[in-house]
């Protein structure tokens, strides 16, 4: 099938940006008495950082306020972001698409942050459309980021094709019943 819509996560696949935001989480969670090894937060890719504080807080006992602390991350995020670089293979593709088919944002981020990494990378002009975990009720892993971005697109989701590189996003894209492309894999052929 011939997808008529195009979705991408952010993070990991337009931008490499994971080891960014490994840092920021580094800084901020060892501030709150939490541990979030590497091994984890790479297990956790595409989990909203709200959903990831809520998870680390009841495993470990320590009591936070999830939302005051992910803003945090955030902002320690976006002091890091001139590191950020574009993910060539990726990009390959929005821009062969660009002006031929919808294309969307649909991360587990924050409007904030991706905004800003879209628009320190100068590709946020490729995307009419983004879809953040605050735009709703659940976010990823749940398939609603995805939807939404179908949504907003006007293209059935099961005619959209999405780009991942993380487990729990991959899972949400089938769940959305959409064709899930592995960047891992693409950039891993090449």
């Amino acid at each position: 099938m011939e997808p008529e819509g195009l979705i991408f996560d952010c993070d990991g696949t337009l931008v490499d940006t994971m080891p960014i935001h490994f840092k920021a989480w580094s800084i901020t969670t060892k501030k709150y008495g939490l541990i979030f090894p590497e091994d984890r937060f790479y297990a956790l890719g595409g989990v909203s950082p709200f959903e990831v504080l809520r998870i680390l807080s009841s495993e470990q006992g320590v009591k936070i306020d999830s939302e005051a602390v992910t803003l945090e991350k955030e902002s320690t995020y976006m002091q890091l972001i001139s590191e950020a670089k574009e993910i060539p293979e990726v990009m390959e593709i929005v821009r062969a698409n660009y002006g031929k088919k919808p294309m969307a944002v649909a991360s587990g981020g924050t409007a904030e942050t991706v905004v800003g990494i879209l628009n320190h990378c100068s590709i946020k002009k490729y995307f009419d459309i983004i879809v953040t975990s605050e735009d709703v009720d659940n976010p990823k892993p749940a398939p609603d980021t995805f939807l939404e971005a179908a949504r907003r697109m006007n293209v059935a989701p099961e005619k959209c094709q999405a780009y991942e590189d993380a487990d729990m996003g991959i899972k949400a894209i089938i769940a959305a019943g959409m064709e899930a492309v592995d960047i891992r894999l693409m950039i891993n052929q090449n």
